[in-house]
């Protein structure tokens, strides 16, 4: 193997904390510092046994790459500064907050001849990409994101924090451009949507519902893909999946096998494997920038409608 590509993780709350022990963990990556603001999270370098630096600007020139773990309305101005310098960058998602701050993102990637990614982990999900191999026309999605509220996150509601993952999936999986869709939510203990549902109407006839909540006591991740004469369901946390298939009068049952990791350690072994092969270098992630088109459009039918209900003014 050549040199391990040096890299730093750029804030230390729970995801960037995860993000350091993984590069750790990894061959191909030399973690050589992570950085916050807050200088009281020099302990937790010292728990990492990882050099702590305070301003992420110092680390330009002595990086390959980085992981910005930080919260998501200071996505914009961290990356885009590693991204003129020409270092690759992975953010965690969303992206941004606004769709001019990812264009801009992915304009810098272009330019500057870099890797950007966003971390929509679920697509490294090995009970995920097994499922793709067996899906056909899909007709009909549900999907559940439901946990417990924590408190982590301040600046955005579950549409960008949670329900972003379930509709980058769906996007990749139709191949068919969205017809129509019907959004609701409630604001109930933050500023902004705790809990939403989506309704989504595709081109091709196939409909799509997603739930998403931070007020549910106990964590779900689960997903049901109904298709003709069959209907797969799978637990993303459990890694975990089963097919019902009509057989003439019958219904049966399958256990599907699944190889289980960690799905945010092939997200970043991935990173790191598409900056050595050159492949998404100037290629940023498009993918990501869609999902946050839509969720984005999500957000603004939400509060129209709690506008239209007197709920906001």
């Amino acid at each position: 193997m050549s040199n391990p590509l040096k890299v730093a993780v750029i804030g230390l709350g729970h995801l960037g904390k995860v993000h350091a022990r993984i590069y750790r963990e990894l061959p191909e990556a030399e973690l050589v510092a992570v950085c916050d603001s807050d200088p009281t999270k020099e302990i937790t370098a010292e728990g990492l046994q990882t050099p702590y630096v305070q301003d992420y600007r110092s680390l330009i020139g002595k990086v390959d790459a980085v992981s910005v773990a930080t919260p998501t309305a200071t996505h914009y101005e961290i990356a885009s500064e590693f991204l003129r310098h020409g270092i690759h960058t992975l953010i965690e998602k969303p992206i941004t907050l606004n769709l001019e701050d990812a264009d801009d993102l992915l304009g810098l990637a272009r330019d500057n001849h870099c890797a950007l990614r966003v971390g929509h982990l679920e697509r490294h999900n090995p009970g995920l990409k097994r499922v793709e191999e067996i899906v056909s026309n899909i007709r009909f999605f549900e999907i559940h994101r439901l946990g417990p509220f924590t408190g982590r996150i301040n600046d955005c509601g579950v549409v960008l924090d949670l329900m972003i993952h379930d509709l980058d999936i769906v996007l990749n999986f139709m191949k068919s451009e969205v017809a129509s869709f019907d959004a609701v939510g409630i604001n109930v203990i933050t500023p902004y949507e705790d809990i939403a549902n989506v309704r989504i109407k595709f081109q091709n006839g196939a409909v799509a519902d997603l739930t998403a909540s931070r007020l549910t006591p106990e964590k779900q991740r689960k997903i049901r893909i109904f298709q003709e004469n069959a209907y797969i369901s799978l637990d993303y946390e459990a890694q975990s999946c089963k097919i019902f298939t009509k057989e003439g009068s019958a219904i049966s049952q399958e256990s599907i096998d699944i190889e289980k990791a960690e799905p945010l350690k092939e997200e970043l072994r991935f990173f790191l494997s598409q900056i050595r092969s050159g492949d998404s270098l100037g290629r940023p992630d498009e993918a990501a920038r869609d999902a946050l088109k839509f969720a984005l459009e999500i957000v603004e039918a939400i509060r129209k409608n709690q506008q239209d209900a007197g709920i906001l003014s």
